[in-house]
């Protein structure tokens, strides 16, 4: 059978694309260098975050400015010699961030937020995967009461504004509630709506064995070797040579190598992050995210996972996981974690754009290519809708929501 449409990356974003264009009777084929769900996909923290209807904005107070660039601080840090590439990119991410374009921003990203369970939960049922999943939010755990305070006046007012859903638990409710927790808390934020999922990798396995199940392929390739034919695309794969009339580039923060090769200039960064899986604890019921620290604690099949803020560093560059030590020192205030599972801590990499949104749409000077890459934190949760907005501009149908803010073209 001829293949309508090569999906380069089987990541979420690219496994969900290539899963809604084979429920749309496509003829599809997913190529990546790995197995699905080995990078990006596989290392966060694994919920589906409903309540996250903004996305994280470059900070606007100095001091926590400061605390970055000083390396006190747990949320980010940064490798000296990735500076000259990162800054420009960090300056337009701060410029975009002001309260005025930011509100745009937020409205745009929303839109899509919206749409994250219920297209996460047609592919859960269709795939078998609802053993992995978990439909009872996440927490928000505070270390003083001021940090608590403003946080519920935000959540307060994202719930006025996007209808998302929590509750405040007190200190003695949060003990109850999380009795592995050490230490005493003023109190938490229980997001009510998200989704957390026990094996981040595994959930996209699954997609992608429903994507095999209705007729896709999943072929080793090089998606550097994509390059325009007479019919439309080609790439190599182990398989030999591979053509379709469409081509999405799915490949998250590698995206931005094959986009330049082609003659793109896309205004993308990357931000690294760690974890650490540790067992014999008492563990957590659901996510906890340290919100003074900037650490996710989350309950896995494997352990509980411990994830770090963000890394500016190339792609490629040695490990450094200084914030992993600092965080493991922080959750360790918090909860046991006797025994690390992983010798060496996981490494990977998050594509990022500098107004915060992801790139979907129609490439604007090849026809067949398509982007969906530059969700930032959010491609676990966006992959769905994401794939499933790409597909219907693809095939030409009603979208979902309006894709305009989305396109490359707004660079």
């Amino acid at each position: 059978m001829p293949t309508d449409v090569l999906v380069l990356g089987a990541g979420m974003v690219g496994a969900c694309t290539a899963l809604q264009l084979a429920r749309r009777g496509h003829s599809v084929a997913l190529v990546d260098r790995q197995a699905p769900g080995r990078e990006t996909s596989y290392g966060n923290a694994g919920i589906i975050q409903r309540e996250a209807v903004e996305p994280y904005a470059f900070p606007r107070e100095w001091a926590t400015v400061l605390d970055v660039a000083l390396k006190r601080s747990v949320d980010a840090t940064y490798h000296l010699d990735a500076l000259p590439s990162v800054v420009p990119q960090l300056m337009r991410y701060w410029h975009e961030s002001a309260p005025g374009r930011y509100a745009a921003i937020a409205r745009d990203y929303s839109r899509l937020i919206e749409h994250c369970l219920s297209e996460h939960d047609a592919l859960i049922a269709e795939s078998n995967a609802a053993q992995l999943v978990r439909k009872e939010g996440y927490r928000v755990g505070f270390r003083t009461r001021a940090a608590m305070d403003a946080a519920a006046t935000n959540a307060a007012d994202l719930r006025d504004r996007y209808g998302v859903r929590f509750e405040l638990l007190d200190g003695d409710a949060l003990a109850r509630a999380e009795p592995g927790l050490h230490a005493r808390l003023p109190g938490a934020l229980h997001w009510l709506d998200p989704w957390s999922v026990s094996d981040p990798g595994a959930l996209v396995d699954r997609y992608v064995q429903r994507f095999i199940d209705l007729g896709g392929r999943l072929v080793q390739g090089d998606a550097a070797s994509l390059q325009p034919e007479a019919q439309g695309w080609q790439v190599r794969t182990t398989d030999g040579p591979l053509q379709a009339r469409h081509a999405v580039i799915a490949l998250g923060p590698w995206a931005g190598e094959l986009t330049t090769t082609l003659g793109y200039r896309l205004p993308l960064f990357v931000k690294r992050g760690y974890h650490r899986h540790y067992r014999g604890g008492p563990g957590l019921r659901l996510p906890l995210l340290d919100a003074e620290r900037g650490l996710v604690i989350a309950p896995m099949a494997a352990g509980l996972r411990v994830t770090t803020g963000a890394e500016f560093a190339r792609i490629g560059a040695p490990s450094t996981p200084v914030q992993l030590g600092k965080a493991e020192i922080a959750a360790r205030e918090l909860i046991d974690l006797p025994e690390p599972v992983e010798s060496v801590p996981w490494l990977g990499n998050r594509p990022c754009t500098v107004d915060m949104k992801p790139i979907m749409g129609p490439a604007p000077r090849h026809p067949g290519l398509w982007f969906n890459f530059g969700h930032s934190h959010q491609g676990f949760t966006l992959g769905p809708v994401s794939g499933r907005l790409l597909a219907e501009m693809i095939e030409g149908s009603q979208p979902l929501v309006d894709p305009a803010p989305y396109a490359p073209t707004r660079f």
